[in-house]
């Protein structure tokens, strides 16, 4: 483990007891139609994303697109869900570009600032074109009790992993070269992490609407003590003096 990772963790750290103590003011902050209904569609995808990126890339590369996935997925889902309609393709460019630099800045301490820097203008192209052929977060959006996996959002899975691994290596060619295994782990990782999300799309939708206020202060609570614990490896490692990379 090195310095960078025990940042990332002690940063994370910090935002779950943010988020939680978000959760704990449900009541002041509105209730049921306060601002805690987009709040926990950004923490749930965050985490979901996150959790699936980071253990195919490492934390540092989870925790930077983690919270990009997740919180343009968020916002974006959260206007479908409220009955509006998408967002114009001009907002599709900055969702776009702001998943993009989370790739970059997880990417960068992994194979440096060149490839990332090239990865983080060339995802944003890519994923418009897919936004103007129908794929998007919100593709056959449905809130359900279960999860779910339409054919649309199967193949919409296959085109991302096939085109991030296209563009790693095409990255690779430009700029630095890295091997095919990586190429094909960033590839697989995103097409992994993707097919999860719009897996359990349905059922974060639903109970992110439809969750009582005490299960939100629970969860909440639940953060908070998460946070903690992960704000507090730093002084463990410290303590039990394990030597850092």
């Amino acid at each position: 483990m090195d310095h960078h990772t025990v940042a990332a963790i002690s940063i994370a750290g910090s935002c779950l007891d943010v988020v939680g103590s978000l959760y704990l003011a449900y009541d002041l902050l509105g209730g049921q139609h306060g601002p805690l209904r987009l709040l926990t569609r950004v923490v749930t995808y965050s985490i979901v994303y996150g959790v699936g990126y980071g253990l195919g890339l490492g934390p540092y590369f989870g925790l930077a697109a983690g919270l990009a996935i997740g919180t343009t997925a968020a916002i974006e889902l959260n206007r479908v869900a409220r009955g509006l309609k998408e967002y114009s393709l001009r907002w599709a460019w900055l969702f776009s570009a702001i998943r993009g630099l989370g790739f970059g800045i997880g990417l960068y301490p992994i194979v440096g600032l060149e490839f990332a820097i090239v990865f983080a203008i060339l995802i944003p192209i890519g994923q418009v074109f897919g936004y103007f052929r129908g794929i998007s977060p919100t593709m056959d959006y449905v809130a359900a009790r279960g999860p779910r996996l339409t054919r649309r959002q199967f193949w919409g899975t296959v085109v991302r992993t096939f085109g991030y691994f296209a563009t790693a290596l095409l990255c690779s060619a430009l700029v630095h070269h890295v091997n095919w295994s990586f190429a094909i782990r960033v590839g697989l990782v995103t097409g992994i992490a993707t097919g999860l999300g719009q897996t359990v799309n349905p059922y974060i939708e639903y109970y992110a609407d439809n969750l009582p206020g005490r299960w939100l202060g629970a969860f909440g609570i639940a953060l908070i003590l998460c946070g903690f614990a992960l704000q507090s490896l730093q002084y463990w490692l410290a303590l039990f003096d394990v030597r850092l990379a």
